[in-house]
């Protein structure tokens, strides 16, 4: 573990401000394009499944290639393999403009997926070393609020953008992640990673601990997926879908940071299970306000989007505390492998289920179903805090 402070605030640490930028540099080339690659497909003429898949393989690519992360870490080391990860994610945004084929955009999608696997994975793991024990939600929720905050600018300005039929700006501004390249050493020579155990029992049981709170934070990014997604399709004209966007990520960068205050300080027994009541809650308010369509329906939309902001937030933070108090030290890697594969799964998941129920059933009903997925594992969210009083 890097050298950290148990007390003070965690940004006057070098290694906590550099990992900031890093995160918001490469989350912001990321979200510029989660809403408006699919609106731009869907504007080319692609149809509402094939438009989702673009954001669907993009996130599979990223999902495969987590899993593989800790052995190039092992291999190569964390600066060489975090170098090749803000590259490989940022350089090809620019490609996107050399053809408006499905298959293009995937492509390409493919291969900046690689490169946010690494980032997604080093980030978290970046975040949970660089301080003592104790302060470990804190640094988490910082490292959150900087992998948020693009999702209350960047979603809606690059939704914004390519709704007005700028589209070839949004795809020069996703380069954003090879700026934060310079940041790298510095990061890097300030943490020293955990001694974390090669045998595959240990792996395997780093798996399993961290599985649990995993299916719960899947099951709250796909309804995010799904409303980042498809929102925009659905409402393309006027501004409700980008002002819910913005309310959406206003809610989670700031639930995403204070939680992880929270959760050092009182425990996640009340906040875990409120927190996602609030998503199944918003999820139910976007769908009654799209189906009713009345001038009072727009305000549901936006407060339900704000609700599910909140769950969206807080939820991402109080999860990776839980796993990786289930998961015991020196498994640090393996468990934010593990936890952002479901991150994005349930990213891309949403991206293609949302819109396949939806080209049946339309999208008000399908956001009912995830509302009621969302319930679901409430149960999860009551329980599963006893790892942290077990850990404390």
């Amino acid at each position: 573990m890097a050298t950290g402070t148990t007390t003070g605030s965690l940004w006057r640490l070098p290694v906590v401000r550099s990992l900031f930028v890093v995160t918001l540099l490469g989350i912001s080339s990321y979200a510029l394009l989660l809403s408006a690659l699919p609106a731009h497909a869907a504007a080319q003429g692609a149809g509402l499944t094939a438009a989702g898949s673009v954001t669907t393989v993009f996130l599979v690519v990223t999902v495969l290639v987590q899993g593989t992360v800790p052995a190039l870490v092992r291999r190569w080391g964390l600066g060489p393999v975090l170098v090749g990860g803000l590259v490989s994610l940022g350089a090809p945004a620019p490609l996107y403009l050399l053809g408006d084929d499905v298959r293009w955009l995937l492509a390409v999608s493919a291969v900046r997926g690689t490169g946010f696997a690494v980032i997604t994975v080093l980030g978290s793991t970046i975040a949970a070393q660089a301080v003592p024990r104790e302060r470990r939600g804190e640094s988490i929720g910082i490292f959150g609020l900087a992998a948020a905050i693009p999702s209350l600018a960047a979603v809606p300005g690059g939704t914004a953008l390519t709704l007005a039929g700028h589209f070839p700006w949004v795809a020069v501004l996703a380069a954003s992640a090879v700026l934060a390249v310079p940041f790298v050493p510095g990061l890097v020579r300030a943490v020293v990673p955990d001694d974390e155990a090669a045998g595959t029992g240990s792996s395997r049981a780093a798996v399993w601990a961290a599985a649990a709170p995993s299916l719960v934070l899947l099951v709250v990014t796909l309804a995010g997926g799904g409303l980042m997604t498809f929102l925009p399709i659905e409402r393309p004209d006027g501004s409700l879908a980008a002002v819910a966007l913005l309310l959406f990520g206003l809610s989670s960068a700031a639930c995403r940071w204070q939680a992880g205050v929270l959760v050092d300080r009182v425990g996640a027994r009340v906040l875990f299970p409120a927190s996602l009541a609030s998503g199944a809650v918003g999820m139910a308010g976007v769908a009654l306000g799209l189906g009713v369509g009345a001038a009072w329906g727009a305000a549901v939309v936006l407060t339900g989007a704000l609700l599910l902001g909140v769950a969206y937030g807080a939820v991402q933070n109080l999860t990776l505390v839980i796993a990786l108090a289930r998961a015991g030290a020196g498994r640090t890697t393996t468990v934010s492998a593990v936890w952002n594969a479901c991150y994005d799964s349930g990213t891309a998941v949403g991206a293609v289920l949302v819109g396949a129920v939806a080209a049946q059933v339309g999208l008000p009903l399908s956001y009912v179903f995830v509302a009621v997925a969302l319930a679901s594992v409430l149960p999860l969210a009551v329980t599963l805090p006893r790892a942290l009083r077990a850990a404390g």
